[in-house]
């Protein structure tokens, strides 16, 4: 359960990622609180606008419109990175979604379909809407994606979670297609990768006294690791085959591919697709990207995570 970022908050985790901020008018106090509680928050909410030129675009999404009072987002995004802050609380963005999909960001888990409406998402969401027609042609700007990434990272560090945190609108409502242009899992990766650049530290670092050595990195053994993948271990709670597993499964959970609840040392389905999708994330594809770790994509995982891999 997390309680949402005061405004000061939110507005320097975004600075503090490399974000040009703008603040609009009285931001800090417009919000639709009178209509319902804000937070806890879970995740951060992706949509497009369906407008045209960044003005435009700012005062739609903070005033709204007749049938939607503004504000409608928490801050926008504009083509050119530019982050524009028009409300803080609870905002008319997210509408109702899908319960199961909210209970899979909350557990950084993967997403199931979206093929319910029954739960408040104004209530648990962050909201960023990016200008764009939203017409599969109207282009995306690399400033307008990198600023995405940063927002939805930004957001994301300050509250220590992962880049499952993150979803777009089609994948909460159903029949919603923004945003369009892009897919959430690229996103996401995206997103994965700029919080592994400057990682939260997990425990307050311990001081060395002069003249002694750091503590050594943890070793994974390749072909301990790969027959472990492919016995399939037994489920939790029984003997694990290889401690290194643990330390893959921990390498994982950072990445956002694993949930913690399942990191177990025992590799079995849920960590074999886990490491599927890092090793898609490396660009493997098809039966190259079965779950069993090979030693360029173990490498490069221990490389980001602080372990080291022997043959």
């Amino acid at each position: 359960m997390a309680t949402p970022l005061s405004a000061d908050k939110l507005l320097k985790a975004l600075r503090d990622e490399g974000l040009t901020v703008v603040e609009v008018g009285s931001w800090r106090t417009h919000n639709r609180n009178h209509k319902g509680q804000w937070g806890p928050v879970h995740g951060v909410l992706i949509h497009h606008t369906v407008t045209k030129g960044a003005e435009d675009t700012v005062r739609i999404c903070r005033d709204g419109h007749r049938s939607l009072p503004g504000p409608l987002c928490h801050g926008v995004i504009a083509k050119d990175g530019t982050v524009y802050l028009v409300g803080h609380g609870r905002t008319n963005h997210a509408g109702l979604g899908d319960d199961e999909v909210l209970q899979a960001v909350i557990n950084e888990t993967p997403l199931p379909a979206d093929n319910e409406a029954n739960t408040d998402g104004n209530r648990y969401f962050y909201g960023f809407e990016c200008e764009n027609l939203g017409d599969g042609k109207d282009p995306w700007p690399a400033a307008q994606l990198e600023a995405i990434e940063r927002a939805a990272a930004a957001v994301c560090r300050a509250h220590g979670w992962g880049p499952r945190s993150v979803i777009g609108h089609l994948e909460w409502q159903p029949g919603k297609i923004d945003p369009r242009g892009f897919t959430m899992d690229s996103m996401r990766d995206r997103v994965a990768d700029r919080l592994a650049e400057a990682p939260l530290p997990e425990k307050p670092p311990t001081t060395t006294k002069p003249g002694t050595k750091p503590p050594a990195k943890p070793s994974v053994d390749l072909s301990k690791l790969r027959a472990a993948a492919k016995a399939d271990p037994a489920k939790k709670g029984t003997p694990v085959s290889y401690s290194g597993v643990k330390v893959v499964e921990a390498a994982l959970v950072k990445e956002g591919l694993l949930a913690p609840s399942l990191a177990d040392g025992h590799y079995g389905t849920a960590t074999r697709t886990a490491y599927a999708s890092w090793q898609r994330r490396c660009g493997y594809t098809g039966a190259d990207a079965d779950g069993i770790p090979g030693a360029k994509s173990l490498a490069k995982l221990g490389a980001r995570r602080g372990f080291t891999v022997t043959p």
